[in-house]
């Protein structure tokens, strides 16, 4: 029977279902949208059926962190490509950035990219108010407007009017409004010293050196302050060193802190990745050697990293050409965030119940996103199944993104997304979306 049915009625048939606490076989059926029974041997006569058997059957993950560059930069990304991307890869839902052209910086602009995103994403949307010196007042006001994230801070690395280097803003924006704030936690004052010094023809390689250690502990260390006075929820986006992840334990502020890392920080390692990979492995914050990686990892299983976000970041291959500091950071990763999580279950140093608390019930709490998590009846029915059974290296051709490459092309993985499904409808399957987008706003707390 065919599993396309825009009613939202589906039986999961089989898999390998991933639980907080354990991974049992199990069918699941979802009717209307929402998951109504988890169990063996379920029956429902009329009801279209996925076969799940011999597959992974994990609760739809989140990406926390995405730059999908509409409007103003569609040549990198749009809305609609950057969805399929995170579809292809079992994401079911993304939370944007505010970094566009222009920046989303008002109700007005917030609403503009929710049009857009209408009947055009594959997947569930949510999107970020970015905060500046002018509108910082107002923050409060406009942050639970649907389908709206939280707001976002840049306190370095940023442009145009999205810029928040000072303690005195900084701290006006965390005076105004409830829910958690996230933050591009890197100095503004010390990297504009550290580039004036950058010599035209320096390799990317010297990139963690330029942006040092030094620049994200100073800035962690004033948010953590200013997260204390002010007693405001806050939000550390891709922390990148050892030495912030030891000033967050030491300060234990509880749950007044979150924090997040990328897949780049915990699967590639400087120098290497620059001299194999040369700007596509460019990022902010940079990645860096392997103690501040080791440290990652250990995090992701002791503390405090709550969550991943891909920071799917995607520029050009002539924008990647362009000689270092002149070529862009970022890199693409919404699709590639699940195959390499995976590939470290294999690899025995996360677990089935990592990848769950790090991809759903961590964004979903970091961000109040509700309707997610364990497939248990009352959840609305988004999920992903899994090939275990897949392993190779990522071809370059599976990549949905416009950047049309990525540091993980050719890369060994294990496990791969071979349908996602959004509220009972299959949306992506053998490597193509199915049927119409049916994306919607994420809902928030």
């Amino acid at each position: 029977m065919s599993y396309v049915d825009a009613s939202g009625d589906l039986l999961v048939r089989g898999g390998s279902v991933v639980g907080p606490r354990d991974t049992r076989v199990a069918d699941v059926l979802i009717r209307g949208g929402l998951v109504a029974a988890v169990g063996e041997h379920l029956e429902a006569p009329g009801v279209p059926v996925l076969d799940a058997r011999r597959h992974i059957v994990l609760p739809g993950p989140l990406d926390p962190q995405v730059h999908f560059r509409e409007p103003g930069l569609e040549h990198k990304e749009d809305l609609a490509s950057g969805s399929i991307a995170a579809a292809a890869g079992g994401v079911t839902g993304f939370m944007e950035m505010p970094n566009t052209s222009p920046s989303t910086t008002d109700p007005a602009r917030l609403a503009d990219k929710l049009a857009r995103a209408q009947g055009r994403c594959v997947v569930d949307y949510g999107f970020f108010l970015g905060a500046t010196a002018e509108n910082a007042e107002r923050l409060g006001e406009w942050e639970t407007l649907e389908g709206c994230a939280g707001v976002k801070v840049f306190m370095g690395s940023s442009t145009g009017d999205l810029l928040v280097p000072d303690d005195e803003t900084l701290e006006r924006v965390l005076r105004s409004g409830k829910k958690r704030v996230t933050v591009h936690s890197e100095d503004d004052f010390r990297l504009r010293e550290r580039y004036a010094a950058v010599a035209e023809g320096t390799h990317v390689s010297a990139h963690p050196d330029v942006r040092d250690v030094e620049c994200a502990v100073r800035s962690t260390t004033r948010l953590l302050d200013l997260a204390e006075k002010t007693g405001r929820k806050i939000h550390v986006l891709h922390v990148s060193t050892a030495e912030e992840l030891d000033l967050v334990r030491d300060r234990d502020l509880g749950d007044l802190v979150t924090c997040e890392a990328t897949p780049n920080h915990l699967f590639l390692v400087a120098p290497g990745c620059y001299e194999e990979h040369g700007t596509w492995a460019q990022m902010n914050p940079p990645v860096r050697d392997a103690r501040h990686q080791a440290a990652l990892r250990r995090a992701l299983v002791e503390g405090p990293i709550t969550c991943i976000g891909s920071d799917h970041a995607p520029h050009t291959p002539e924008e990647k050409a362009r000689p270092y500091p002149h070529s862009p950071s970022g890199i693409a990763g919404v699709q590639t965030t699940l195959p390499l999580l995976l590939t470290a279950v294999r690899d025995g140093w996360l677990t089935l119940q990592d990848v769950l608390r790090l991809t759903v019930a961590g964004p979903a709490l970091v961000y109040g996103v509700q309707g997610r998590g364990a497939l248990v009846p009352g959840v609305e029915g988004n999920l992903c199944v899994i090939d275990p059974r897949i392993a190779g290296p990522l071809a370059r051709s599976w990549l949905k993104s416009r950047a049309g490459g990525s540091p993980f092309v050719g890369r060994e993985l294990a496990g791969w997304p071979s349908a996602t499904v959004l509220r009972g409808t299959v949306v992506f399957v053998d490597g193509e979306p199915l049927g119409p987008p049916r994306g919607r706003p994420l809902r928030f707390a």
